[in-house]
């Protein structure tokens, strides 16, 4: 059964998080604003498992939020409240990855429709797609938001498959993310792990069907 329809995860697959590392070195210097974003990365998604796993789901600007506050403490960074604002502001200003362009500009072409299912919110999803001009490049914008739980939880991805009226198998679904390219594909997506740095596969099965480096590699898997 042929892909019909393809769904991409946000933050870290379309939009660059590492992107980050730059607003934080001109607040604190560039010293240490490496491991800063990756411990909210980290953080961020460690609280969205807990939130969803206790049943006492908050937004994901709120998880956002609490994350920074908690790996600033961690840090022993003095930040004040602008301070946090404008560091969480910075996921709206994510830089897109130039493959996501290439990519999304190539589905189209083909006719094949496009849609993001992020954690995010609604309104941070389609502020930080407007800025980068993507939103343009996409037929639908989900969030989590509507069944109040976080990725890998299979009631996130039966939106989507809900959504476009397909059966799991005829959506191909794309993350760079390991932990929600598993999950997708234990929903029964049919999956492309994006793993641009190069990093180990996932013990936890069930693996994803297609491993690639590059979202253009992509487009031929799922656009053909």
């Amino acid at each position: 059964m042929s892909v019909q329809a393809v769904v991409f995860d946000l933050f870290g697959t379309l939009l660059d998080i590492t992107s980050l590392r730059t607003l934080v070195a001109t607040m604190f210097g560039k010293k240490g604003a490496d491991a800063l974003v990756q411990r909210w990365r980290d953080k961020q998604i460690a609280y969205s498992f807990a939130a969803t796993l206790m049943d006492r789901y908050e937004d994901f600007d709120s998880i956002t939020a609490r994350a920074l506050d908690y790996v600033l403490a961690s840090l022993a960074i003095d930040a004040d409240k602008d301070m946090r604002t404008k560091l969480c502001d910075g996921w709206l200003e994510l830089r897109p990855y130039p493959d996501a362009t290439l990519a999304l500009e190539a589905f189209r072409s083909k006719g094949v429709r496009t849609a993001v299912l992020t954690n995010g919110t609604l309104a941070t999803a389609k502020r930080a797609l407007a800025n980068t001009g993507l939103d343009s490049l996409l037929d639908h914008v989900w969030s989590v938001d509507e069944v109040r739980r976080f990725k890998p939880a299979p009631q996130v991805y039966a939106m989507a498959s809900m959504r476009f009226g397909k059966q799991p198998s005829q959506i191909g679904f794309v993350s760079s993310n390991g932990w929600d390219a598993t999950g997708a594909a234990a929903f029964g997506f049919t999956v492309a792990w994006c793993n641009r740095s190069g990093l180990p596969a996932e013990t936890m099965p069930p693996s994803p069907s297609h491993i690639v480096t590059s979202l253009q590699e992509v487009v031929a898997i799922f656009g053909d």
